[in-house]
Order: structure tokens, then C-alpha cells, then sequence
């Protein structure tokens, strides 16, 4: 996280309540919240939840400063009591989320929070900036990666991305999502994403000819020698004058790396760069492109032939430019009464903005024999799912459509974060989270990863869950 302190970096409405809650005796209620999304960008089959770290830093530095104090005086509307409780604020809230790098899909909760009102109201912005963000990128480097068939991709968009922190943390997201290192620097310094990158158009420009920019880049970096060959002419001048240096650094005893294809048609240029590369005792060196790809271009040149070993990708990955917000929320899901749990439910003429009650645990079923996943669950909290005896689940939607499943396992997918306002989970590496992140997709079937019309993945409602959220509907019809 960046330096300063970020507590009220919060939607002024969040003071306002907490403000109200206080003044109305309601601010201690213990309340759950729940952090989740309602559709997958562009239409995909599953999203990667990401973001958890530095969610966990500013739910660790949660504090009002003197000058918080003296902004919301100003403001003439909260009391001076309340302004006093957030001098000594103390966060004590239970956090529980699921894991980053784990493939995530709509209405299930990603993260849930328990505590005091104005404490678990309060957070919802910044967490859901974290949690949208990353979760965001890193579900499009995924769908960039796999389109890219085992071929490395490189993040390439800090210049492009939405601010200084859009960069950095893209980085780190599109890294978690499965690309193999980023361009920002910073994001190797701080977060250990492998910083990766070799010349601009302007190092070539610099020098009086093409032939001698590369023989200048080669002298620097023998080790790591590739070559941006479309500056002036990729198949007149490009190619050749980087053969010319390539020869000249085998007869050094140095072994070239690659050439990049930054414009023009990838698919044209890299089939007639890889001959004349090959006729030339080449094989070795490889074929880097970029130039504003995503997945659908990268899975075309492709089907069409391209001879590309590795992508660079920018402004289509760091923004997610198809489908730029992730639409994650953050909604009331139960409080607490007399030591008892009441579930809460919001009610709309707009299907989808139905919210899912109670405080709930979430599993994802696995088929025994294939080790796919074949479902995730939504209990209420203290339920457990017996993975020894035959579980119906069926589609909430379509509640005709039931599969009765024997051979299977089950997983809580949710860890616990913070209990009692103090931090019980460590991050994981960032390299750590984007190996168990490859080991997840691998988990699912191939066809939820289509690009077009993936599978319909199941996550269904246990039946004394589905029972409350019924309940909760109809009490809501009799209110006037």
C-alpha cells in the first residue's frame, strides 16, 4: 500500500451513517456484510479473486488522524461525541475471504465481514476498490494467458493504466492472472513481480542507423540481446540488420535472445521473420509481439499460423479495456439480535439485485473421479455438507434442473482473516498465489473456460438457506 494513511478514502456517505448509527444507539450492532460480484467481464465463465493483500494493509492501518478530526468538524453535521470515538477508533471486526488466485463466480461472497455497524460499513469502499481492481485484471490476464497457449505474456501497460496505483497493483493482478512478468519497475521492487522489458522505437532513433542501435544494445546487454525490428521496415531492414548482429554475437561466443514485432500484421511478419531467422541458423532465437493484443487477437493469429513464442500485452490487459469495472458490492447480509443471527435481505424488481441472506459459508464440490469442480454451495454458516452421503444441488435460476451427486468432496473455500480486528492470515508470495491460481483453473472443465458461451458453472443454495431467502422474500411482499 502507498504510505499515506487511506482511512478516508471512503464514500461520504459511509461518515454519515456511521455518524447515525451512533447517535442512534446502533452503532455496536454486530452486522455482516458480504463483498460480492454479480456478472464475469466479457461474459466469461469465472473471475480470479484478487486484491486480498492490500485489503489486509488498510484494514491494518485503520485510523483517524487529527486532521480527519478537524476535516469532518468542518463539515458542521457530525457530533462531537461521535468525532471522539473516531479519534480512539479501533478496528475489531472478524474478516473471512477467499483465497487470492481462486477462480470465483457471481452472488457467492468473496469476502465477509463482522463487527460493529459503523466499523463494518465503513470499510466498504476501499475494499471493494481493492477487491474490483485486481480481481478485474487479473480474470482478463487469465483469459489473455490461456488464449497465449503456454506461451510466456508479458504486462506491458503501465503508461496506459488508469493512475500511478492502477499500474502498480495491474501489475501485480495481471502476474496472479498468469502473465510471466510486467514492465513496472516498482511492482518487481515492492511486490516481487518480475520486471521484464529491452528498448523503445527511440533507442533505435537515437543512433544514426538501425545497424548500429542494435550493435550498441547488443554490446550492453549480450545476455539478454532482443532486438524491436519494425522502427523503419520489419522484412527490409529489421530482420536483416538484427541477423547481421546476431552473427556477429555468435562469433563472440553470445547467443541471442529475440526479436519484437511491435506494428504491421503480426501473423505476415512473424511467418517471414522466422524463415529468414531459421535460414539463417536461428531456430533459437524467438518471436516476441505486441501492439494492442488481447485474447481474441492472440487466439487468431494463432489459429492462422503466427510464428510467436511470447506477447507483450498493454492497454487491452491493464484497463481491462473490453469491459473496464467488475461490479463487485458490498451488501447488509444479517445483524445480530439478543445473541441471535437475523438475516437480512435486499428486495428489487430488478432479479439480480437480490441479495443472499445470513451470515454463510461457501464450498466448491469436486468430482472424485476427474478432480474438476463441479459446483459451489452457499450454506448458511454452521452447516456442513457430508461429502460421505449422495447432495442434490440444482441450478437457482432453474430449479428443475437438480443433479443428485455421489462420488464427491467438499471444500470450505473461505479462510478466516481477522479475528477480533487483529490479522490471523499471512499473503502468500505473490509467486505463490499465482502457482495455486494456475492449479485452480487447471481444476475446472475446459469448457467454463470458452471465451464465447462458456458452461453455465452451478452455484446453488443449500435447502435451509434457500428456505430463509424465500421467507425474506415473502415477508417483504406484505410490507406496506
Amino acid at each position: 500500500m502507498r504510505a499515506e494513511n487511506l482511512t478516508m478514502l471512503t464514500d461520504f456517505y459511509e461518515l454519515t451513517m456511521a455518524n447515525g448509527y451512533f447517535r442512534n444507539g446502533i452503532g455496536n450492532t454486530v452486522s455482516y456484510f458480504d463483498l460480492f460480484f454479480r456478472s464475469v467481464p466479457d461474459d466469461g465463465g469465472f473471475a480470479i479473486m484478487a486484491g486480498l493483500e492490500q485489503a489486509i494493509e488498510y484494514l491494518k492501518n485503520l485510523k483517524f488522524d487529527e486532521s480527519d478530526i478537524e476535516y469532518l468538524r468542518s463539515k458542521g453535521i457530525f457530533s462531537e461525541d461521535f468525532l471522539e470515538y473516531l479519534r480512539y477508533f479501533e478496528f475489531v471486526c472478524d474478516v473471512w475471504a477467499i483465497p487470492e488466485g481462486t477462480p470465483v463466480f457471481p452472488y457467492e461472497p468473496v469476502m465477509t465481514v463482522k463487527g460493529p455497524a459503523i466499523q463494518a460499513q465503513f470499510v466498504e469502499t476501499m475494499l471493494l476498490i481493492c477487491i474490483n481492481h485486481q480481481s478485474l485484471i487479473a480474470t482478463k490476464a487469465n483469459r489473455i494467458v490461456r488464449a497465449a497457449g503456454g506461451r510466456p505474456v508479458m504486462e506491458f501497460g503501465s503508461r496506459r493504466a488508469q493512475g500511478f496505483d492502477g499500474a502498480i497493483y495491474g501489475a501485480r493482478a495481471a502476474y496472479i492472472g498468469g502473465c510471466c512478468g510486467t514492465a513496472c519497475a516498482i511492482a518487481d521492487k515492492d511486490m516481487g513481480t518480475p520486471a521484464l522489458g529491452t528498448m523503445a522505437h527511440s533507442w533505435i532513433q537515437m543512433f544514426d542507423s538501425e545497424l548500429e542501435a542494435f550493435r550498441a544494445y547488443a554490446e550492453c546487454y549480450p545476455e539478454g540481446t532482443t532486438l524491436l525490428v519494425d522502427t523503419y521496415n520489419v522484412l527490409k531492414s529489421g530482420v536483416p540488420n538484427a541477423i547481421t548482429v546476431f552473427k556477429e554475437m555468435r562469433s563472440r561466443g553470445q547467443k541471442p535472445v529475440g526479436i519484437r514485432i511491435d506494428s504491421g500484421d503480426i501473423t505476415y511478419l512473424s511467418k517471414c521473420a522466422r524463415q529468414m531467422l531459421d535460414a539463417e541458423g536461428f531456430s533459437d532465437v524467438k518471436i516476441v509481439a505486441s501492439n494492442s493484443l488481447d485474447e481474441y487477437i492472440i487466439r487468431d493469429i494463432l489459429l492462422q499460423g503466427a510464428k510467436i513464442d511470447s506477447f507483450g500485452v498493454g492497454e487491452r490487459l491493464i484497463t481491462s479495456k473490453s469491459q473496464p469495472v467488475f461490479g463487485g458490492v458490498y451488501k447488509l447480509a444479517a445483524i445480530e439480535k439478543n445473541g441471535r443471527i437475523v438475516p437480512k435481505i435486499k428486495v428489487s424488481e430488478n432479479v439480480a439485485k437480490i441479495t443472499n441472506p445470513d451470515f454463510k459459508e461457501v464450498w466448491r464440490l469436486y468430482d472424485n473421479i476427474t478432480g474438476k469442480a463441479i459446483a459451489d454451495v452457499l450454506t448458511c454458516r454452521y452447516e456442513i455438507i457430508d461429502d460421505t452421503k449422495p447432495y442434490e444441488i440444482f441450478d437457482p435460476e432453474h430449479t428443475y434442473k437438480r443433479k443428485l451427486l455421489t462420488n464427491f468432496r467438499a471444500e470450505k473455500l473461505m479462510v478466516q482473516i481477522f479475528d477480533g480486528g487483529k490479522c490471523v492470515y499471512t499473503s502468500p508470495s505473490v509467486d505463490k498465489i499465482q502457482e495455486y491460481c494456475k492449479e485452480q483453473v487447471d481444476g475446472l472443465w475446459d469448457e467454463l473456460k470458452r471465451f464465447e458461451y462458456p458452461h453455465k458453472y452451478y452455484v446453488d443454495l443449500s435447502q435451509k438457506l434457500w428456505d430463509k431467502k424465500n421467507n425474506l422474500l415473502r415477508q417483504a411482499h406484505t410490507v406496506r
